[in-house]
């Protein structure tokens, strides 16, 4: 019972609390074809074409700097193999074999 009163106390003073970040306004130009199919998109969500623009931007830039990321460990860990291992050809299968695992 106790657990109760905790979870509903724990509840009660969480608090969302959102930074705004700076920005900066930037124009593009984009097919019409494909501005009228964002707008379709954004419709079909229930979202402004302003915020399906900013979830697309964010997504894929989440994921390329995850890759980016992953570049940089797998730079790292082959620097650090080829100071170990005096053979180019085993550093490279262990690679792959990290790049098969990682996938």
């Amino acid at each position: 019972m106790s657990n109760l009163n905790e979870d509903q106390e724990r509840e009660e003073t969480l608090e969302l609390t959102v930074r705004p970040r700076e920005s900066e306004t930037v124009s593009i130009q984009i097919p019409k074809d494909t501005l009228a199919s964002l707008q379709k998109v954004a419709d079909q969500r229930d979202i402004s074409l302003d915020a399906l623009l900013k979830l697309y931007i964010g997504k894929c830039l989440r994921q390329d700097l995850s890759q980016l990321f992953a570049n940089q460990v797998l730079d790292s860990t082959a620097k650090v193999l080829a100071r170990h291992h005096h053979s180019e050809t085993e550093v490279a299968q262990i690679l792959q074999e990290i790049r098969l695992e990682v996938k």
